[in-house]
């Protein structure tokens, strides 16, 4: 869909069902709030497909000279599983018998890291929410003064629903349509005046362990509450963009909108300008999860001597509404034409860049690709002519100059690569060869022999692949 106008960036905002403009509502930068990792695991290809998401959005703007403040939460309390009953950080302490925060650290270290191998840039601030109790307790304060939330008789301080008019607005999940139990929320029998209302406050009951004093007794947070109280606490009051997966959509941002709201000054209006939202993604034409094993973290993909920032590449290759079905062999195409184009960059250093007419106007088509509604996927197909254009070895030089601060590729360097020695190589060739002829005991020996190197085999309807061991 092509924008009528010439902004820098418009993105499909879910609340209007329409493409509309990205601006900064006070002049200066355009306020954004991406929400972040709930630390009690690694985070996968999929969860991280979403955090470029934000990192694309940013570069676009910058690319256009227009600042950006961009803040990203850290879920290290409150967050809820699935089975409505435990907040997922205690779980986690329990299964790895360890204290909680010591487990949110680790994996929040790791979620960074993770970000880094994908060229993410780092956000502006990154609040953890257990670090930001006071603001909640203050925004639920005054949502309570303000009567959209009560004590419930179980100590709990919920929203009340029916108090937001345009609940449903952002998902299309009516009130009246929703029933009890409807997933992620608590089904606290006689607690609530309605059941679609959620918490912002829980009693702590029998919990011990991350629990906070408060005018309601002690206690934790709900899920919902931190990222209203955190948006509008460290973007001054105003969300120009807010940034999720689609999975968040409902309730986490419906409930959000239906919070947050409320807590700014002026009556009726939003205190989220546009929601982004990204699809969802599947590995090998399956739903990622623990029961199909094919969760997929960015170690898996260095142990497979593979660049991460070959998965950036796919991912841009994708439009961020559309559902991606990712593969290996993708990854694989993706790694060999990153290395292929970083190689021929450094050939072209030879000539001085060349700053053509013909430069500056693939430049512009390429940013306005990135503008209309991150339409990467064009993009992408811009930047593969390069390579074997007509344009001389200091135009291209040019070109990859001017355009890998967008894309965040790393083109203008060589990656160190961990070499294949000459005897793993025999090795594999001959276990290839063991296979073939169905001669699966010396398969099985060659296989152990290449342990010992440090190499880890494994058989595929392809035939055989091979990783570093992961220590």
């Amino acid at each position: 869909m092509k924008r009528a106008d010439a902004a820098p960036l418009a993105i499909y905002d879910t609340l209007s069902r329409e493409v509309r403009e990205v601006r900064a509502s006070d002049g200066k930068a355009v306020r954004i709030y991406c929400c972040g990792p709930t630390v009690y695991r690694d985070a996968h290809i999929g969860n991280l497909r979403t955090f470029l998401l934000a990192d694309l959005v940013r570069r676009s703007l910058e690319f256009s000279g227009i600042k950006v403040k961009l803040v990203q939460n850290i879920t290290d309390v409150g967050h809820m599983s699935e089975d409505f009953e435990e907040d997922k950080m205690i779980a986690a302490a329990k299964v790895e018998k360890r204290d909680p925060y010591s487990i949110a650290r680790e994996y929040e270290d790791r979620f960074h890291k993770d970000c880094a191998a994908l060229n993410i840039k780092p956000a502006d601030l990154y609040p953890r929410a257990s670090e930001c109790i006071e603001l909640m307790i203050d925004s639920i304060n005054n949502l309570m003064a303000k009567g959209f939330a009560y004590q419930g008789e179980d100590g709990s301080v919920y929203f009340d629903s029916t108090k937001f008019e345009s609940y449903g607005a952002l998902s299309g999940n009516r009130l009246d349509a929703l029933k009890p139990g409807h997933r992620y929320e608590f089904t606290e029998a006689g607690a609530k005046r309605f059941h679609a209302d959620w918490a912002l406050w829980k009693a702590a009951g029998e919990r011990k362990e991350m629990i906070w004093d408060t005018p309601w007794g002690r206690g934790f947070p709900g899920w919902h509450i931190e990222c209203s109280a955190m948006s509008l606490k460290y973007l001054a009051g105003k969300v120009d963009l807010h940034i999720g997966g689609i999975d968040l959509r409902f309730p986490h941002h419906e409930n959000e909108r239906a919070q947050s709201n409320p807590l700014i000054a002026g009556s009726g209006e939003e205190a989220v300008t546009l929601w982004l939202h990204g699809e969802h993604l599947l590995f090998e034409g399956r739903k990622m999860s623990k029961s199909s094993g094919n969760v997929i973290l960015i170690k898996d993909v260095v142990a497979r001597g593979l660049d991460p920032i070959s998965l950036r590449f796919c991912f841009m290759e994708n439009r961020y509404r559309s559902q991606m079905d990712l593969s290996w062999s993708s990854i694989q195409a993706a790694h060999n034409l990153l290395e292929r184009w970083r190689k021929s960059y450094q050939e072209w250093l030879g000539d001085s860049a060349l700053h053509s007419s013909r430069v500056a106007a693939l430049v512009t088509e390429i940013a306005q690709e990135f503008g209309d509604d991150l339409d990467t996927p064009q993009a992408i197909l811009k930047l593969r002519t390069i390579e074997r254009s007509e344009f001389s070895a200091g135009e291209k030089r040019a070109l990859f100059e001017a355009l890998d601060p967008l894309f965040g590729l790393n083109l203008l360097e060589l990656r160190a690569t961990k070499s294949l020695p000459d005897e793993a190589r025999a090795l594999l060739e001959a276990r290839a060869k063991a296979r073939a002829e169905r001669d699966f005991k010396s398969s099985d020996s060659l296989r152990e022999q290449l342990a010992i190197l440090g190499i880890e085999v494994r058989d595929t309807a392809d035939g055989q692949e091979w990783s570093w061991r992961v220590n």
